[in-house]
């Protein structure tokens, strides 16, 4: 078996801002209704991209589809009559906001078809969040199938926070996920604990082994393949506290009903389009004309 383990300082999220965020976000979807496959939010202004295909709108078993942006490749297998044809779907499983949330997505993706089904609990003040996901590709074997499992104790999140920085961190990660493939299994835990200055110090450990009577080629292999394996996780773990920063910075410091109406302005208006880096290209010089004799 190979352990990885990196630890990172992260900006900290606020706890209150957080649960309050999800909370509006949760509130305003379950006051929504749906007319004509378009879902409305509570002033009349319909979730940009996104629709009900099948079902009655926020019970068990309603389908809801993504629309594609003009000059996106669309999955004609995805298309009804008289209905956008979608990219992605999702299947809501359960709606009770006062105790939990479960949707179920389906995917394609370059050939790859996978499932990912969410449960979050206690949504108003969320508990825990559970992810799974489950790929494979229709046309291939046995190689061309994967699944992981991930769950994060967020109220336990929160306790290791809280404790005091010279403390030793939590005993039992917060943090905890599983993958398997065929050739082998991964395990990987967060561990979070507080700075002297306010942010947050995160460990990532990730365990690989091999499976059954691979696991003496997988060690072989993890033998020789040991550093650009962990400096391709140290890179990867680097990438997400990147990501973190970018989208902590983008995170609106309002509270109460301004919070609101910026969550349901999110949800009703399309995405900036991303500024090309690209220089613009202008016309050909001309030759210049010849002069006259």
């Amino acid at each position: 078996m190979a352990r990885f383990e990196h630890t990172v300082t992260v900006a900290a999220l606020d706890r209150s801002w957080f649960e309050e965020a999800v909370g509006h976000a949760v509130d305003l979807i379950d006051a929504s209704r749906e007319r004509d496959g378009a879902i409305l939010l509570p002033d009349g202004r319909p979730v940009y991209g996104f629709r009900l295909l099948k079902g009655r709108h926020l019970q068990p078993g309603a389908q809801y589809g993504e629309i594609p942006e003009p000059g996106r490749e669309r999955a004609p297998e995805a298309a009804e009559p008289g209905r956008e044809p979608a990219l992605e779907t999702g299947v809501l499983r359960e709606w009770r906001p006062s105790r939990a949330i479960e949707v179920e997505s389906h995917a394609t993706e370059e050939g790859m078809s996978m499932r990912v089904r969410v449960r979050l609990d206690e949504p108003r003040t969320p508990k825990a969040l559970e992810v799974s996901l489950d790929g494979h590709n229709p046309k291939g074997g046995s190689l061309y199938r994967f699944s992981g499992r991930a769950r994060a104790d967020l109220h336990a999140w929160w306790a290791a926070l809280d404790r005091p920085p010279s403390a030793p961190p939590a005993a039992r990660p917060p943090v905890s996920g599983r993958m398997t493939h065929r050739l082998g299994k991964g395990r990987l835990t967060v561990t979070p604990r507080p700075a002297e200055d306010g942010s947050w110090r995160v460990s990532v450990v990730l365990s690989v082994r091999g499976r059954w009577l691979l696991r003496p080629v997988a060690a072989v292999g993890l033998f020789f393949a040991r550093r650009p394996i962990e400096r391709g996780f140290r890179e990867g773990v680097e990438s997400t506290v990147e990501e973190w920063a970018e989208m902590l910075a983008e995170i609106p410091t309002l509270r109460g009903e301004a919070l609101r109406a910026e969550i349901a302005d999110a949800l009703t208006e399309p995405p900036e389009p991303v500024e090309s880096a690209e220089p613009v290209e202008g016309p050909e010089p001309s030759e210049p004309a010849p002069k006259s004799l």
